[in-house]
């Protein structure tokens, strides 16, 4: 969650270069044989997916591997010769030709597998238990910026916990100083209001939301008593990669049925009219806007707004 500097085009490039021979070593690709076996590294994928995805096509497989079809059928007439490969014809499209691993191929893909996975359990021992979850989580993002995983949406809610605090301080005192130039103040009023929710928290009737992707944090919210039929919703802030997901929504709707659970009877919040999009949030949620002042804070004029929404 730290800020890396910026890097030029050319030098992200060689930063890749630099990492894919690095990885490239650390688990032998550049041998003659992967695993200390007989088999390149296509050979070994080609099995893996047979072994794992069971009876597919020769097209479906060369799609999943990106293989070329030239390269992909000179391997399966290689297995097919060590009696690695079984072919059968689909009952239903006699055209269609799916291939599966015999026995014997289970039985040379099993120490493969076994290996593999030794390996990257030697590799991982040499790690505390937090730094093997932060690798792990720094493939996920490898895996779902490259490659576009069908997940790239996802992301999980939790209540807050120790560190939170701090960090929420810090993302929302960059973020508005960047996107809107507000000055250090605000950064400070948004750590006065966390620290004086975590200070006073009554967990019977308020909440904090914190959405993490990835093992990041990319928004949160709090819902705070102001008394026994009123409470408030603040601090709602989502981070600009995680935006266009519905992830603000879905804080704000949390708070609503949050506060409608606790038998409030009115959730408000204080917000700017410069905030375009948390406003479209709060009309498309129910608020109403109630009250607007004009005031000087945080280094600029603004226009303060009160939104109230019945329960």
């Amino acid at each position: 969650m730290s800020q890396l500097p910026k890097l030029s085009a050319d030098e992200r490039v060689q930063r890749v270069r630099q990492f894919n021979r690095f990885y490239t070593r650390q688990i032998g690709l550049l041998n003659e044989g992967l695993l200390d076996s007989e088999y390149a590294l296509t050979e070994v994928r080609v099995l893996y997916e047979l072994a794992h995805r069971g009876p597919m096509t020769a097209a479906v497989l060369g799609q999943e591997l990106g293989l070329d079809p030239g390269y992909l059928s000179r391997i399966l007439k290689k297995f097919e010769s060590r009696d690695l490969l079984r072919k059968s014809r689909s009952g239903e499209d006699r055209r269609q030709v799916f291939l599966s691993l015999t026995d014997v191929g289970q039985a040379a893909f099993a120490p493969l597998n076994r290996a593999s996975a030794d390996q990257i359990g030697a590799m991982l021992s040499k790690l505390l238990s937090a730094e093997q979850e932060r690798l792990v989580q720094a493939m996920a993002v490898v895996e779902r910026l490259i490659g576009g995983s069908v997940q790239e949406a996802s992301y999980t809610l939790r209540p807050h916990r120790v560190g939170d605090i701090g960090w929420i301080a810090h993302r929302q005192g960059l973020l508005y100083a960047e996107e809107y130039g507000w000055d250090e103040t605000f950064e400070a009023l948004v750590a006065e209001i966390a620290a004086a929710f975590v200070r006073n928290f009554d967990p019977e009737r308020e909440h904090c939301w914190i959405a993490e992707r990835d093992g990041e944090i990319v928004g949160s919210v709090f819902l705070v008593r102001h008394s026994d039929e009123i409470a408030k919703l603040r601090l709602l802030y989502v981070e600009p990669s995680a935006r266009g997901l519905g992830l603000g929504r879905r804080l704000v709707e949390e708070c609503i049925a949050f506060a409608r659970a606790k038998g409030y009877r009115t959730l408000t919040l204080w917000t700017n009219d410069v905030l375009v999009a948390a406003r479209g949030i709060y009309q498309a949620t129910g608020f109403r806007l109630v009250r607007q002042d004009a005031h000087h804070s945080f280094g600029k004029d603004l226009v303060g707004q009160t939104w109230n929404l019945d329960l």
